[in-house]
């Protein structure tokens, strides 16, 4: 089998649990609470990844200069995207509250929400891709923690959107779509990245960890911290620690 569609059908299985969380969140009666608690070990997770993986893999490739470089440029490119989609409704896409508007509210909000959560998953879906480029196979650690994270990701936003009266075919014609993406993105960064030098493939990878920080922070930590404060650092750190351990035992 070629190595790009390889690396899309590992982004489609990463992706594939973003339905899974908008299944759960839509049709399950879920406190905010929990919701909160699963988005914080989620954070841990994706932080586990960036830092032990990710970043790892790019300062190997391309040394302190160009992973530092990639990892800005990533955090710029999407903070100037996402403030962007605030503007268009897409702030609270991945709040599970009544803080996302409907679409009476804030007419064009349901696409700018749809556009967020591409813009969210693109980067984790590259950085899979690009993982196989080292001829070692898939980085289990960033398909995992990319897969565990995407839950809460699916089940907070499902959760929002259901409150906001979105219908179910909205909602999972999203996600269901989004996942397909994340396939195609893998496959891209694969394919697109295959031919070119080290220093480059080392700002990509870069890049794509400082979009997912960025996010991070920007989304699933302020719905973690609301609703789960006094526990969404201890959490945190369990997410961390339970990718840290996968990552050793598969090294």
């Amino acid at each position: 089998m070629p190595q790009a569609v390889q690396a899309g059908l590992w982004g489609l299985l990463a992706g594939s649990s973003l339905l899974l969380g908008a299944a759960v969140g839509y049709w399950l009666p879920i406190g905010q609470k929990v919701i909160a608690s699963i988005m914080a070990i989620g954070s841990g997770v994706l932080i586990s990844a960036l830092a032990l993986d990710l970043m790892e893999d790019a300062y190997r490739r391309g040394g302190l200069a160009g992973s530092g470089v990639g990892f800005m440029g990533g955090a710029v490119i999407y903070t100037l995207a996402n403030r962007l989609l605030d503007r268009w409704g897409a702030k609270h896409r991945k709040r599970s509250g009544r803080q996302q508007p409907s679409e009476d509210q804030v007419a064009g909000s349901g696409l700018a929400i749809a556009l967020g959560a591409l813009l969210d998953g693109i980067p984790e879906s590259a950085a899979i891709g690009i993982s196989l480029l080292s001829g070692k196979g898939v980085s289990l650690v960033a398909v995992c923690a990319i897969f565990l994270s995407n839950v809460p990701e699916g089940l907070s936003s499902a959760a929002g959107m259901k409150t906001a009266k979105r219908s179910a075919l909205y909602v999972f014609g999203l996600w269901g779509g989004i996942a397909l993406l994340s396939g195609a993105a893998a496959l891209a960064g694969n394919a697109l990245m295959g031919g070119l030098s080290p220093a480059v493939i080392a700002a990509t990878i870069a890049l794509a960890a400082g979009a997912i920080l960025n996010m991070l922070a920007d989304t699933m930590i302020p719905e973690a911290f609301e609703s789960a404060h006094g526990m969404s650092g201890l959490l945190t750190v369990v997410g961390f620690l339970a990718a840290f351990v996968v990552s050793r035992l598969g090294s």
